[in-house]
C-alpha cells in the first residue's frame, strides 16, 4: 500500500553485506551466469540501439523490474522518491491526501483521507485511478505512480477515474494543499457514550484520544454523570506510525504483547509490548469500527483488542495489509524498500491478505435507508385509551411538554449535505446500542 498522506512503514537498518554470494558451489555459478547474462544484455542495449541510452536510466530500470517481481510494497527508490519518502508520517506536508495501491497493474484508491482535497473532491475508496495529466497510468510502478500524482503546493492535478456503476471515464481537477490533519473528529452520544473517529495514526494520534476521554469524563462528573462507554472508529483508516498503534492499543490494554513480526529468520521476531505508564481504560466498555479501508495500524490495533477480549470488533473485515517494509539505504541518495516480516496479533494470527473479522459482521447501510425500509407497526396502548389512568399526576404543564416532543420527533428528518453527525450512521447506531446492552448484562450477571 502507498499513501500520498502517511505510510506504514517500519523504518529500520538492514545489514547488508554486498560481497561474495552465499550458498553452494552450484547456486553461486547459477548466480553469476545470470549476472552476466544481465550484464550482456546492457552492454548490448548500450552498443546497438538505435538512439544513444542514459546508462543510469537503464540501471535504475532494470532495479525497479528486479523490485516488482517481489510484491507490490517492494520498489527501488531513486533519489526523487527517496528524498519525498521522509516527509512521510509527519501529518503536514502538500499532497492530495489518497491511500492508494496496485492490483493487476491498475492504481486502486483504498481510501481519501477525511477532510483533506481529493476527499473534497468527490473520490471514492474502490475508484480505479486510469489518468494522471491525461496520461495512462497502466504499466507504471506504483511509486511512479504516485511520484506523478506529486506536485508543488497549490498546483493542480487532473485525475481520470473509472468507478463501478459508472459509465466512461470521470475526471476530477484536485488542488495539491498543505494537509494538517488533527487524526481524531469526537463526540459525546447519548447515555455517556463517547465517539472518537481515529483518521490516521500519526505523530501524537494516542494523546489526542486520553485528552478527549479525560476532557469527556470531567464534563460528565460535573454533572454527575459517567462515560458508560466509547467507540472507536478505525473505518477507512489507512494506518500510519506503528509506535502510535501501540500507544492506542496501550490505552486499552494492561499488559502483553500488542503486536509481533515473522520474518525470514525465526530468531529476528520483533515484538511489540503494550506500554505499562500513560492512561489507562481497562474496564470501560470499548466497541471497534472497522471495514475494508481500515489497513495496516488499524489492523494491528483492532486485532490486538480482540485477542485480548478487550473490544467487540463490528463492521466488515478489514483490508488486509500486514506486511512490514523497511527502507534500505543503498547510496548517498537513493534506498530500497523491501517486504521483510508479516504483523502478527497476540495470539499469533497473521493479518496479511487475510485482514481482521469482526466479531460481528455489520454492512454500512444508509442510515435513512433504514429508516425508510424498517417494516413498522402501529400498536394500540393503554396510554391511548380515553380516560386512561396513568402512573403518575400528570401537569399540564408535563402534558404540553410531551406533546411538544412527540410532534417534534415525528416530523423531524435529516437533511442530506448535513454535517456528519455520528448517531445517523447505522453502523455506529449500532454500536452504540450494543454498548447499552452492557449494563442489562451486568444487572443480570449480579442477580
Amino acid at each position: 500500500m502507498k499513501t500520498l498522506l502517511v505510510g506504514s512503514l517500519l523504518l529500520a537498518n538492514i545489514s547488508s553485506s554486498y560481497g561474495a554470494p552465499k550458498g553452494t558451489d552450484q547456486s553461486i555459478n547459477e548466480r553469476f551466469k545470470n549476472l552476466e547474462l544481465l550484464n550482456k544484455v546492457i552492454h548490448l542495449v548500450e552498443e546497438n540501439y538505435y538512439r544513444q541510452v542514459d546508462h543510469e536510466k537503464l540501471i535504475h530500470g532494470a532495479l525497479k523490474g528486479l523490485m516488482s517481481t517481489l510484491d507490490p510494497h517492494s520498489a527501488f527508490l531513486d533519489k526523487n522518491i527517496f528524498h519525498k519518502m521522509q516527509e512521510e508520517t509527519k501529518g503536514e506536508f502538500g499532497g492530495l491526501g489518497i491511500e492508494v495501491t496496485q492490483k493487476d497493474g491498475i492504481l486502486l484508491v483504498i481510501t481519501p483521507i477525511e477532510d483533506t482535497p481529493a476527499f473534497k473532491a468527490g473520490i471514492l475508496s474502490g475508484d480505479k485511478i486510469i489518468e494522471i495529466n491525461g496520461d495512462s497510468t497502466i504499466g507504471l510502478s506504483l511509486d511512479e505512480a504516485v511520484e506523478k500524482m506529486r506536485g508543488e503546493l497549490n498546483s493542480t492535478i487532473k485525475l481520470g477515474i473509472a468507478r463501478e456503476g459508472v459509465d466512461g471515464v470521470k475526471y476530477f481537477s484536485i488542488k495539491r494543499e498543505v494537509i494538517k490533519i488533527k487524526p481524531i473528529k469526537a463526540a459525546l452520544l447519548n447515555e455517556g457514550i463517547l465517539y472518537v473517529r481515529l483518521i490516521s495514526f500519526q505523530k501524537n494520534s494516542a494523546d489526542y484520544i486520553v485528552k478527549e476521554i479525560q476532557k469527556n469524563k470531567s464534563d460528565l462528573k460535573k454533572n454527575k454523570k459517567n462515560l458508560n462507554g466509547m467507540i472507536l472508529d478505525l473505518r477507512s483508516n489507512p494506518g500510519g506510525l506503528l509506535t502510535e498503534a501501540v500507544n492506542v492499543s496501550s490505552i486499552f490494554l494492561d499488559d502483553g504483547v500488542v503486536v509481533s513480526t515473522e520474518g525470514r529468520d525465526p530468531k529476528a521476531k520483533e515484538v511489540r509490548y503494550v506500554k505499562k505508564l500513560g492512561h489507562k481504560e481497562l474496564d470501560l466498555p470499548l466497541v471497534v469500527l472497522i471495514n475494508g479501508s481500515s489497513a495496516s495500524a488499524s489492523e494491528i490495533v483492532a486485532g490486538a483488542l480482540q485477542d485480548f477480549n478487550r473490544a467487540i470488533i463490528m463492521g466488515t473485515t478489514s483490508f488486509g495489509k500486514g506486511s512490514v517494509q523497511t527502507v534500505a539505504k543503498v547510496s548517498d541518495d537513493e534506498g530500497v524498500k523491501l517486504t521483510i516480516a508479516q504483523y502478527m496479533t497476540p495470539k499469533g494470527r497473521k493479518i496479511q491478505a487475510l485482514g481482521i473479522t469482526p466479531d460481528v459482521v455489520l454492512g454500512n447501510l444508509p442510515a435513512e435507508w433504514v429508516k425508510k425500509n424498517q417494516v413498522s407497526k402501529s400498536y394500540v396502548r393503554e396510554s391511548d385509551l380515553r380516560n386512561h389512568l396513568t402512573a403518575t399526576i400528570e401537569s399540564e404543564k408535563e402534558k404540553k411538554e410531551r406533546l411538544k416532543k412527540s410532534v417534534k420527533s415525528f416530523f423531524s428528518k435529516t437533511k442530506e449535505g448535513k454535517k456528519f453527525e455520528p448517531l445517523n450512521d447505522y453502523q455506529v447506531m449500532q454500536a452504540h446500542k450494543y454498548i447499552q446492552t452492557f449494563k442489562v448484562f451486568d444487572r443480570i450477571k449480579q442477580k
